[in-house]
């Protein structure tokens, strides 16, 4: 026979598994006819555009392209510098072990290291290392069970519980588009280089909608027709809505920004200009804290009860912290003597983490990527350094076992140079800490009574406690109650019993029934 219970229901969104993996994309860079042919290569650099991802039976598979550029030197009576620009495509499908097409994948990408190797004067081979940080999440609606309604002296085991229970998801795509403006006095010749980031990222959640709101750093290097090279920043405002039912304010948002799209053009419209138009993809998934009492156990003296108890994971405590990283050094780059530099691609790497004393504990390097005026044919040369940093991050009430998502933003970036080769450093990073704790629950699912025993009169029995024991667990295995157990032994604290007592446990008898004739 089926019991009367009350439940209540949630949206458990867990983590099916994560891995991070290096996968290698190749492609070969054709000369246009326009171009002269290459002499030597001085630069590659690239970003990642994501087309678009799915998850599979087993496996997961990411399309995307790395827009590549390549400074060169030309091979040709004046040994010019120029550039080459080409969009490689990839498409990758990794094994994923555990996941189906109803899951989610969150993905993090960025390029590893790039390089291109001369084939021919009119062709080039590029091989790009991207390194993937994905996680493969599950949505699984649950109802837990709040009461037992229809048996007067079950008797439960129950705790109470804060959940982040998930409220819906959602992608949107919006297009930024701009135009950068560089000086009258320069007549573009060549783009040579494009740098994209998101920053500035912010989130507000109003009825059944969540405004994404971030900033395209853009940095473009480019080359005049009398041969000299500039660089210009430009800040591009992107906002895009993401549509998801029944949520309000005060709901806790991630929200994910991928490049899907990049256009870089001079503008045929207005001189002195560039076009830019990205697009961009808004992924955004929104929890709930939710307080439940789950009943983790259960019997009853009087009935045989019979019920399926499985253990689930799920997140708890999720909250976002935010912390600025300023660093500042001074470096000998006797290559660069004083020279003017053009640019610097800073790229930042956590090598290891740790917590420890309420705090999380980074040490990390940075990749400086300086490209520079210098006296050799070209007037440039590049130098990469590798500048080691230390950080921590105050987190109160932290432990060994919280998830931590840790994303960085260079936020502003500043190099003086002195004499003979020495720079002052000044480099900003805001620390994003995505955290949150993984929790396993016990559910119980359906609960139904056996009929085919009866109930006979209860007796008493002796117990020596042993190790491990606690009142609930010796009232359940005889079948009393941990209310007897207490009055009938007199005892002052439940929650104190010790191993070798001796107990007067009440309990009853059952019997199997006779089948009738």
């Amino acid at each position: 026979m089926q019991v009367d219970v009350t439940k209540e229901s949630f949206v458990l969104n867990k983590i099916v598994g994560q891995k991070n993996e290096t996968i290698i994309v190749e492609g070969d860079m054709i000369v246009p006819d326009v171009k002269p042919d290459i002499l030597n290569t001085i630069s590659t650099t690239g970003n990642v555009c994501i087309y678009k991802k799915e998850v599979l039976d087993g496996k997961i598979r990411i399309d995307g392209e790395v827009n590549v550029y390549v400074i060169y030197l030309a091979d040709n009576e004046t040994e010019a510098t120029r550039s080459l620009n080409a969009n490689i495509d990839f498409t990758q499908v990794l094994d994923f072990e555990g996941c189906t097409p109803q899951m989610s994948l969150d993905e993090i990408v960025c390029i590893k290291s790039i390089e291109c190797k001369i084939l021919n004067g009119r062709k080039i081979s590029v091989r790009a290392a991207l390194q993937f940080e994905m996680k493969v999440y599950s949505n699984e609606n649950v109802d837990v069970i709040k009461e037992i309604n229809n048996i007067e002296d079950v008797q439960t085991l129950e705790t109470e519980l804060k959940i982040n229970s998930l409220v819906g998801e959602g992608y949107s795509k919006t297009s930024a588009k701009d135009t950068i403006v560089i000086e009258n006095i320069d007549n573009l010749a060549e783009i040579l280089k494009v740098d994209i980031a998101i920053v500035n990222k912010d989130i507000k959640i109003s009825y059944n909608k969540v405004l994404g709101k971030a900033d395209l750093a853009v940095k473009m290097m480019y080359l005049t027709e009398d041969n000299r090279m500039k660089v210009v920043d430009k800040k591009i405002p992107v906002m895009g809505f993401v549509d998801i039912e029944n949520i309000d304010d005060t709901n806790i948002c991630d929200m994910k920004y991928t490049l899907k799209n990049v256009i870089v053009k001079p503008n045929s419209v207005e001189e002195h200009s560039v076009y830019i138009e990205i697009e961009v993809e808004l992924y955004c998934r929104v929890y709930e804290n939710k307080d439940i009492k789950l009943i983790q156990d259960l019997y009853s003296p009087s009935e045989n009860l019979n019920f399926n108890q499985r253990c689930v994971n799920t997140f708890s405590n999720k909250y976002d912290i935010k912390d600025c990283c300023n660093i500042r050094e001074k470096m000998m780059i006797p290559e660069i003597n004083g020279n003017e530099i053009y640019d610097v691609d800073v790229k930042p790497t956590i090598i290891n983490r740790k917590i420890s004393n309420s705090k999380v504990m980074y040490d990390g390097e940075l990749e400086l990527n300086f490209i520079f005026a210098s006296n050799n044919i070209s007037g440039m040369d590049v130098k990469q350094v590798k500048l080691p940093f230390n950080f921590n991050i105050d987190v109160p009430n932290i432990n060994s076992d919280m998830n931590i998502d840790t994303e960085i933003e260079i936020v502003n970036q500043d190099f003086i140079v002195g004499a003979e080769g020495n720079i002052d450093v000044k480099i900003d990073m805001d620390f994003h800490l995505n955290m949150s704790n993984t929790m396993r629950i016990n559910i119980i699912d359906e609960v139904s009574i056996d009929e085919t025993h009866n109930k006979q009169i209860y007796s008493m029995i002796i117990y020596f406690v042993k190790p491990g024991d606690t009142l609930w667990k010796i009232a359940k295995k005889f079948r009393s109650t941990i209310e007897d157990i207490v009055r009938v032994n007199k005892i002052e604290d439940e929650n104190k019993i010790y191993p070798g007592r001796q107990l007067f446990i009440p309990k009853y008898v059952y019997t199997k029934k006779e089948e009738s004739a």
